[in-house]
């Protein structure tokens, strides 16, 4: 199939999604976003998160530091980081939505794809979808059963359901488990830091 396929992440829905639904982070970002594309011809990925304040959580800031290092070394996949400000003394996550919504309608009105897979369920860009499919694009949502907006996912031609099953396989390494009695590690089961995974990339 010659269609053209442009991914877009919003890592923060991403990483508390898989935290919340499967207790593990550790995506293989290649195998990730080459599933969701198929046999299609895969234009970019982008990848959209906060940066870390280091001030304000000097090991947070580290940790994403290591994991976008080995993010720039996933084939066909741009970083795009905001920033956060405070809000009644709470850290709030600022531009992100801005900028992959941007993106979206800007390489859809420069042709620069045919189909956009979305990865996130944030019901904010339900409006920038359909301008998107106006444009005669068309829109495919990869979302999880929990925290999906119906309103976006109804906006959408065509959809993947995120569940253990499509993710079987695109693990870095085993699961992290700590032993709720002695609360030691099992090193048997703690994800290699290696590859394009997903650490403390919120």
């Amino acid at each position: 199939m010659n269609d053209r396929i442009a991914i877009f992440i919003d890592g923060s829905n991403l990483y508390h999604a898989l935290k919340g639904n499967f207790h593990r982070h550790d995506l293989n970002f290649a195998k990730f976003t080459q599933k969701l594309c198929g046999d299609r011809c895969l234009f970019r990925t982008y990848y959209y998160n906060v940066l870390q304040d280091y001030i304000q959580n000097p090991d947070g800031y580290r940790e994403q530091q290591d994991f976008l290092d080995s993010l720039h070394k996933t084939p066909l996949l741009e970083i795009r980081l905001g920033g956060t400000k405070l809000s009644q003394g709470i850290s709030v996550e600022k531009g992100i939505d801005v900028m992959l919504a941007t993106d979206l309608l800007s390489f859809a009105w420069n042709n620069f794809y045919d189909i956009a897979i979305m990865v996130t369920g944030d019901a904010d860009f339900a409006y920038a979808v359909q301008a998107v499919k106006n444009m005669g694009k068309h829109i495919e949502i990869a979302y999880f059963e929990s925290g999906i907006s119906r309103d976006l996912l109804n906006s959408a031609d065509n959809w993947h359901l995120l569940n253990r099953a499509f993710f079987q396989g695109l693990w870095v390494g085993r699961r992290y488990v700590r032993h709720r009695k002695s609360g030691r590690e099992d090193k048997n089961t703690r994800p290699q830091m290696n590859g394009s995974s997903i650490t403390n990339g919120n």
